[in-house]
């Protein structure tokens, strides 16, 4: 639009220098023709004039003294009735506008010396041919603009997209790098400018969060490796003395109360070296087909006496009688559903109801923890696989360490299962395991 302006402007202003062109050259030759016939009587010069006039512009021309008065009669009916401009006697020359019956018209008037006296030559011309050209041309600029808009589009959009691929290049690097990927590191082309830069510091930030993140990892799994020995020194010390036959008895709650403390130091230590082996990479174990039923059947005989204790009805939905065969491990899959049966153990109140159901639809195997316990919040349920994470103070009063569902998100996605949550306050949760079967297995009888 600003270029299509630019060039209207710009033949505007070439054609107005046309005309005064035109008109100027005229005027010249005008002058030209008074000074060849100073000789010549006055008769003679008026119809000279006349010619002149008739010949070379449509008989629109003058010559008026300094008061507006005649010294040659007009040439023409046109030039008699045509409105000159006011004689200005400062100017040697002046090009200016008229208009004559509702067209415009350019007139450029010239000082000049006739016989010792001074005189005005005035000539002009229409410019409805200049108004014709500027239309026409207004008229092509206007009806190019979509099609400019358009080709003008579709190459900002070409070269954006040429420009940006790099972008969604590195964009598609970075999605692609978690936690557990840091050694991945962002495409870096050789082109010298900013995206240049930016992959390479990113890289540079992508290695020194690796570094820092592998001194974590190895700080927890050594941390965890070392404390277990003393641990497992200072809760046998402990049982020694209070098998001790005289040690009194507060001696002997305080040794107890050391051998509880020690046991849940372990599960944590236990827990810590776990996920530390799973950020690692190591804790990987091979998978073979598995029954799923006996995993939930063996577990969940090992959660009855718990829930008895408790006051907790434990009702376990599955055919013994049949098979539901999984691509995993039976001892991770077992501490897998024992972290969802002590959570719901947990925080179930008495009396309360713990339902555990097991199904095989298509190729999946859905395993339900369903408990009627305290409930989590929504605002809490993205962060419960979170490590170490405590939903609310009624849930952090029960013991725990806040690994357990970390520990078992990790063995889902080592069997590359799907362990999801659902929950609502004082209503209850629900844990679902959905398991791929193993291929051309699903339910055997």
């Amino acid at each position: 639009m600003l270029f299509g302006a630019a060039m209207w402007l710009n033949l505007k202003d070439t054609l107005t220098g046309e005309r005064y062109q035109t008109l100027a050259r005229r005027i010249d030759r005008l002058q030209e023709l008074l000074r060849k016939t100073q000789g010549e009587d006055q008769a003679e010069r008026e119809e000279d004039f006349k010619d002149f006039a008739n010949a070379t512009g449509n008989g629109l021309a003058e010559v008026l003294r300094k008061d507006g008065s005649l010294v040659f009669p007009s040439p023409s009916p046109a030039a008699r009735s045509f409105p000159w401009p006011s004689i200005r006697g400062g100017d040697a020359e002046r090009f200016a506008q008229a208009t004559e019956a509702g067209q415009p018209y350019w007139v450029l008037t010239r000082r000049y010396l006739l016989n010792g006296q001074t005189v005005y030559l005035l000539t002009a011309a229409p410019e409805s041919g200049n108004l014709l050209v500027l239309s026409r041309f207004l008229g092509g600029l206007l009806a190019s603009v979509p099609i400019l808009l358009l080709i003008s589009s579709a190459g900002g959009y070409l070269l954006s997209r040429t420009a940006l691929k790099p972008v969604d290049r590195i964009t598609a690097a970075v999605t692609s790098i978690s936690i557990r990927n840091l050694s991945g590191r962002l495409p870096v082309a050789k082109t010298g400018d900013e995206l240049q830069r930016l992959a390479e510091t990113c890289n540079a930030m992508l290695s020194r969060l690796e570094s820092a993140v592998k001194r974590i990892e190895q700080f927890t799994a050594d941390a965890s490796h070392e404390l277990r020995g003393p641990l497992s020194f200072t809760r046998t010390v402990a049982e020694v003395a209070m098998r001790n036959p005289r040690a009194d008895e507060e001696s002997r709650q305080a040794f107890a109360d050391i051998v509880e403390e020690a046991a849940k130091a372990s599960v944590l230590l236990d827990d810590m070296l776990t996920l530390a082996r799973a950020d690692a990479g190591t804790g990987h174990t091979s998978l073979e087909p598995v029954n799923l039923a006996a995993v939930v059947e063996e577990t969940c005989e090992m959660a009855r006496p718990l829930a008895l204790e408790r006051q907790l009805v434990l009702s376990v939905s599955t055919s013994p009688a049949r098979t539901v065969n999984v691509l995993g491990d039976f001892q991770s899959l077992r501490r897998l559903l024992w972290i969802l049966l002590d959570n719901a153990l947990k925080y179930t109140a008495t009396p309360g109801r713990i339902d555990v159901t097991l199904s095989a639809v298509a190729d999946k195997a859905t395993l339900l923890v369903r408990d009627t316990g305290i409930g989590i919040a929504q605002a809490d349920l993205p962060h419960v696989f979170e490590r170490f994470y405590r939903a609310d103070p009624s849930r952090s009063q029960v013991e725990g360490s806040g690994l357990g569902l970390a520990i078992a998100k990790w063995i889902a996605e080592m069997h590359h299962a799907d362990l999801s949550i659902d929950s609502e306050l004082r209503k209850g949760t629900v844990f679902q395991l959905v398991l791929p079967l193993c291929a051309n297995s699903g339910l055997n009888a």
